[in-house]
């Protein structure tokens, strides 16, 4: 019984070896194109020109935005009224209506960092207005 055992685990070997190369022949190749597929895209995004260098900025103030009245309310509300205490300074000191001021994803990252309920006391912002009248918000470097 042992001698037939060997003999057919030596046939199944031999197509198994030969089968297993091509595979590992195809598998190769097909991490070779993913390879230079990853590596392409890549260097099309090394340098790309920031949209600041793109608008025509008219009027650019740094703002210190208190947001303790956020404080005041339920625990569960303060995040989402700081952002709408945020734009309403903006819109007021800026001259704007509600539609033209864009608020970008640093500033709200900011605002939510420590949750729903601990919102930050107070925000020190860059705001500019381009030639259209859009008033964008960011973070003031360095914080």
């Amino acid at each position: 019984m042992s001698v037939k055992k060997d003999e057919t685990e030596e046939q199944t070997e031999k197509p198994r070896e030969t089968g297993e190369e091509t595979k590992e022949e195809e598998v190769s190749e097909e991490v070779e194109e993913t390879v230079e597929e990853e590596v392409k895209p890549s260097e099309k995004k090394v340098e790309e020109p920031e949209e600041e260098e793109e608008e025509d900025i008219v009027e650019e103030r740094f703002y210190t935005v208190p947001l303790g009245r956020v404080w005041i309310g339920p625990r569960k509300k303060h995040s989402p009224k700081a952002v709408r205490v945020l734009r309403s300074f903006v819109m007021r000191h800026m001259k704007v209506d509600e539609e033209s001021v864009k608020i970008t994803n640093e500033v709200n990252e900011k605002i939510w960092s420590r949750g729903i309920e601990k919102p930050p006391r107070k925000i020190r912002v860059r705001v500019t207005k381009d030639t259209d009248g859009i008033v964008k918000v960011r973070l003031a470097q360095g914080d």
